[in-house]
């Protein structure tokens, strides 16, 4: 395990007894409550310097909600330092006034709304959703990019055409872990990476391979491409809590990462499990 505390930038609280999931039926086995007490179970023997909270996909309306009762809760708990909450960009201009509403949350750091459903992805380079987009720099705002792997051709597309707008790609945008394809995702994370305005969350993976049978082997290609392409100082790390329990725990997919990295400087350790994740997501502000 790392020999500092660490900051954990995926992290989802939720309630649906409260707030609804928009997927949550797809899931029983976690389409409950899961809130501070049940993240501090499952981070037992880790010490978590600071939390990012990551949107939760809730029923289409409710994302403000959401963002007010992340800050209820983190009004008790210290360690949630950030929020990323969700926003209908697609709205284009006209988003302006849910942003501005969010703006009220002095803890949102950024905005996702998630792209992996999409039936057409190509529809994130259409003129409503880049002037969505466009907004998010006069707020301070960075866009979290959740997508598969096949997506990732329009997303180099798009953050080509930003480059006033900051990004972070979730998940290592989901690679075909399970039948352990490697292209054409290995060559569009390349492209990706060559572009400065985006960084990269480690997180997610285990989650993309078989959930009862993965091994940290599985894992190696993957985490090896990423630090290659986007170096330490682009990486940070992040749970995905509590989805990642579907296929294993969170100190599991610690110590893989822990195992993984091993011969890496100090220096760069830090940068990837805390200094990277305090600067972007501004940890520590008020």
């Amino acid at each position: 395990m790392p020999a500092f505390p660490i900051i954990d930038t995926h992290v989802h609280l939720w309630d649906p007894d409260r707030i609804p999931l928009r997927w949550g039926d797809q899931a029983p086995a976690i389409n409950k409550p899961h809130l501070i007490p049940e993240y501090d179970a499952a981070t037992a023997g880790i010490e978590i310097e600071a939390m990012v909270f990551l949107e939760c996909d809730v029923a289409a309306g409710r994302h403000l909600d959401e963002a007010a009762m992340i800050t209820e809760i983190a009004a008790g708990e210290p360690r949630l330092r950030a929020i990323v909450a969700h926003a209908p960009l697609e709205k284009g201009p006209a988003v302006a006034e849910d942003l501005d509403a969010l703006a009220r949350f002095s803890l949102l750091r950024g905005i996702r709304r998630i792209l992996q459903d999409e039936p057409d992805i190509q529809a994130v380079l259409d003129d409503n959703f880049i002037a969505g987009l466009n907004l998010l720099p006069r707020n301070n705002l960075h866009f979290e990019i959740c997508i598969y792997h096949h997506q990732l051709g329009a997303i180099v597309d798009l953050v080509r055409r930003l480059p006033n707008v900051t990004f972070m790609l979730d998940h290592i945008a989901k690679p075909p872990i399970k039948t352990q394809g490697l292209e054409p995702w290995r060559t569009r994370m390349a492209e990706l990476a060559a572009l400065p305005n985006v960084m990269c969350k480690m997180s997610g993976l285990i989650t993309e391979a078989d959930h009862a049978s993965w091994q940290p082997e599985d894992l190696r290609p993957y985490i090896d491409h990423v630090v290659d392409a986007f170096g330490f100082d682009r990486l940070v790390f992040g749970s995905d809590w509590p989805v990642l329990t579907l296929a294993g725990g969170l100190p599991q997919w610690v110590a893989v990462l822990d195992e993984a990295l091993k011969g890496t400087s100090e220096e760069e350790l830090r940068y990837f499990w805390v200094e990277n994740a305090q600067a972007f997501y501004r940890v520590g502000e008020t």
